[in-house]
């Protein structure tokens, strides 16, 4: 389903632009032929500097469809290869806000689990250390507050692998609301999930200062 809200400019110099993705918009064209992020951040750096031919935006990172938040993409090859490395050397600070139903088994704490993608479904499980095509996901939590029946939280991922929150939130029992695809009881009507990328603090590619971008969760409660 496409987005129903426009993306949102956080930040645009001469090598960064970040912006505020909504749920349900794609970070990269996909099969579904729906505008994506990177389509709609090209248009308006070619109309926002009046460009005449094709816009060059590097993909640095990318947020799962259903998830909003802060996304940056490189302006020039040398920005978007920066900011790539600094994805590799972890030196990456992610938030994330979330809704889950159910509760998780404390106030606070750390999760380590070993991940393994099934490409052809798109899904991602949890596996024993050693396993073929493992990977490591490490993740920082905090409950923010419990109500109703469900809990807000605050996730702070160490490392990026595919799907890391949902499937951490979701191996606790937890899931994140309308996350059907890992549990949750119903969809929601946009087919979003709460879960939202709150804030991204990055060393900036070619100054002295970092970057710290943030956004607020379209959703109540945070």
């Amino acid at each position: 389903m496409p987005s129903k809200t426009e993306p949102r400019v956080l930040l645009c110099d001469n090598h960064v632009l970040g912006l505020a993705k909504p749920a349900c918009m794609p970070t990269v064209p996909d099969e579904s032929g729906d505008l994506s992020l990177l389509d709609w951040a090209k248009e308006w750096v070619r109309q926002e500097f009046k460009k005449p031919g094709g816009v060059f935006l590097g993909v640095v990172h990318r947020l799962d469809r259903p998830v909003s938040g802060v996304v940056v993409f490189g302006r020039t090859s040398k920005g978007a290869s920066r900011l790539s490395d600094a994805w590799r050397r972890g030196v990456v600070a992610k938030t994330y806000l979330g809704i889950c139903e159910g509760e998780l088994p404390g106030e606070r704490g750390a999760w380590t689990q070993w991940l393994v993608k099934d490409r052809a479904r798109n899904l991602v499980v949890v596996a024993e250390e050693g396993s073929k095509d493992a990977k490591e996901a490490r993740t920082d939590w905090r409950v923010l507050k419990v109500a109703g029946g469900k809990t807000w939280v605050e996730l702070k991922p160490e490392t990026g692998r595919p799907h890391q929150l949902r499937v951490a939130c979701a191996s606790l029992g937890a899931p994140f609301v309308g996350d059907v695809k890992y549990g949750a009881s119903s969809p929601l009507p946009d087919r979003s999930i709460r879960l939202h990328a709150a804030s991204l603090a990055i060393p900036h590619p070619v100054q002295e200062e970092g970057l710290d971008l943030s956004c607020p969760a379209p959703f109540p409660g945070l």
